[in-house]
């Protein structure tokens, strides 16, 4: 079992209360456990507010199918380009992040880039629930240099957990706007699976980089992005707008704004039911691709019924790979590593 520095070994939960989101209320915060954000708080979500880890509806299975990532050898007519991997949300797991590496050929036994001109992409949420989020920074960090100078690339996304990391370094406990009264990045931090070694293992090169993440890219007609929202269109008509218009806002280092973002990229489940594959056009109309590509919401709850609140006569869902959806017009790629599920490392394309 993967475990942090000066930690005792983390245990995952067997059912899906780990995604469930506390207020933001104005009262004193209970003792960290183990697993921050598995500690339930009374009272109800205020309106109007996204939730990031808790009260994630159970959903009943609907019209969807998981697709299995195509097992290509890596080859392709530009020597130039080659074949494209994205990675799901990692969320502090470093041992099944390079478990899963290798099985793909991406990594050797080492952990050290072995796929050549490959190019890679993680699509966020680097950082809590899991034991050693700074280790997969410095991971994730390691392996785009060795990529590059093998001729391929590593690149990464931002997630809204980056940016609650960013936000519970920078302002700590400063109070923030956030329409459901009095909220701090520390007490969202915390409630949402932080984890302190994390925290007191971070350093300034790794608020740097987490702050230079893109948000949103296209890649051989993939609309890559960490959410499955539509949030993104309210900072910009273009790609480069909106990772201009984020890069610009965490500059400015006001808590407020830094707080907005937050709140607005953790919305979720906007291309999952009635209307979700107009949702996801309307994206790819704005930003192009022909199939939007995401992690943030996991795929047990996005395939069915996944059992009770308390766990009761509770279903674990199986995941095996990606999940497409919204007329195939989605593939979701979280496969729930926090709640014992799988960190997915597909190639695109998808062949289903």
């Amino acid at each position: 079992m993967t475990q942090g520095a000066g930690q005792e070994p983390v245990v995952r939960t067997a059912t899906l209360r780990d995604f469930r989101v506390p207020p933001y209320a104005q009262a004193p915060m209970p003792p960290p456990s183990p697993h921050p954000g598995n500690a339930p708080l009374p009272g109800a979500v205020p309106e109007g507010y996204t939730p990031t880890e808790r009260d994630l509806p159970v959903i009943s299975r609907g019209d969807t199918a998981q697709v299995p990532a195509a097992q290509e050898q890596r080859q392709g007519g530009d020597p130039g380009r080659g074949p494209l991997y994205v990675v799901g949300d990692v969320h502090g797991y470093l041992d099944e992040l390079l478990a899963a590496l290798r099985e793909q050929g991406l990594v050797d036994a080492e952990g050290r880039w072995s796929a050549g001109n490959t190019r890679l992409w993680f699509l966020g949420d680097f950082t809590d629930r899991g034991p050693d989020g700074i280790g997969v920074i410095d991971l994730v960090m390691r392996l785009s240099a060795e990529a590059a100078a093998a001729g391929g690339y590593c690149k990464a996304l931002m997630g809204n957990h980056e940016l609650l990391l960013i936000g519970a370094k920078r302002f700590g406990d400063t109070p923030v706007n956030s329409g459901a009264g009095t909220a701090t990045f520390q007490a969202a931090w915390l409630l949402n699976g932080g984890q302190k070694t994390d925290m007191e293992r971070l350093q300034d090169v790794h608020l740097q980089w987490m702050a230079r993440l893109d948000a949103v890219v296209e890649e051989d007609g993939h609309l890559l992005m960490h959410s499955d929202t539509t949030a993104y269109l309210d900072y910009g008509s273009t790609v480069e707008d909106v990772n201009d218009t984020v890069h610009a806002i965490l500059t400015r280092h006001d808590a407020d704004e830094c707080w907005d973002l937050f709140r607005k990229l953790t919305k979720r489940f906007a291309f999952r039911d009635e209307g979700g594959a107009q949702a996801v056009r309307e994206l790819m109309t704005t930003y192009g691709g022909r199939r939007v590509v995401h992690g943030h919401s996991p795929i047990p709850y996005l395939l069915g019924e996944v059992g009770s609140e308390e766990g009761e006569n509770s279903a674990r869902t199986v995941v095996d790979g990606p999940h497409v959806y919204a007329d195939g017009l989605a593939i979701a790629m979280d496969g729930g590593v926090t709640m014992a599920g799988k960190l997915l490392v597909v190639q695109l394309p998808l062949h289903d």
